[in-house]
């Protein structure tokens, strides 16, 4: 009995995961696919661009620990919390760049986004307001999400996929973690005729424009579909989700 109330103690004295900690060691949406491509020892390029405190790009580092992780967030605060991170959680695969990734080389305003939802408690754990950020200006996304706010711009430098990988030798990427608030189109042109190098490709998609002049869910798909990417996984319903799509001349579906 002493042996289990000693085992409680420790338990109560342990300090609880943040919302954070809990997050990144929650199993990806996309797991099992990926492991139907790629084994755990693969060397992967992985682009994760959009990686607001760098969440995910470490989600895909402990998956993959033989992978090179491109980390992309051009927001100041935010991208040094990624730089923060990573050093936390010993992710030295990681690349993180102060960077939009775009369809030109340049620099542009940025939409910042806060806020908190009223029905979420508020902690320093989890930051739900920095993650809406855009290229594109505010839309219907007020109406969807009538907590978030759009105070301040900032001006953000801007490249394209296809100037970075020439830039560091890379011809082809394994995956792509697209998560930009509507940019998402832009980010593929800009890829140029990389985008038949690339093997598999989530993103986030709308069927509304949560921002204004953004690309729906037929945009998307029709670009795609020419360039021979297949669809894997669906979740986009009423308002928005993620697509996984595969790229047939490379690994089929």
């Amino acid at each position: 009995m002493l042996k289990n109330f000693l085992k409680a103690a420790k338990r109560l004295l342990q300090p609880k995961a943040s919302s954070f900690d809990k997050y990144i060691r929650t199993p990806l949406p996309i797991q099992e696919d990926l492991l139907k491509y790629f084994s755990r020892n693969s060397r992967l390029v992985v682009f994760d661009i959009g990686s607001c405190e760098g969440e995910d790009s470490i989600r895909y580092a402990k998956l993959f620990p033989h992978a090179t992780i491109y980390s992309f967030e051009p927001l100041e605060n935010n991208y040094n919390k990624i730089l923060s991170n990573i050093r936390k959680e010993q992710c030295t695969s990681i690349q993180p760049y102060k960077l939009a990734l775009s369809d030109e080389k340049g620099v542009a305003q940025f939409y910042v986004s806060s806020g908190h939802p009223p029905h979420k408690p508020n902690t320093s754990q989890w930051d739900y307001g920095n993650k809406s950020s855009s290229l594109l200006k505010p839309g219907k996304i007020r109406q969807t999400h009538a907590w978030l706010e759009f105070k301040s711009t900032a001006i953000v430098a801007t490249d394209t996929v296809f100037n970075f990988c020439k830039a560091k030798g890379l011809s082809a990427i394994d995956f792509i973690h697209l998560d930009v608030q509507g940019a998402e189109l832009m980010v593929l042109k800009g890829a140029g005729d990389l985008i038949d190098h690339v093997k598999l490709i989530w993103l986030e998609i709308e069927a509304i424009q949560l921002y204004k002049g953004q690309p729906l869910t037929n945009d998307i798909e029709s670009y795609m579909h020419d360039h021979a990417f297949v669809l894997v996984k669906d979740t986009v319903g009423d308002v928005s989700g993620d697509r996984l799509y595969a790229n047939s001349k490379l690994i089929g579906s």
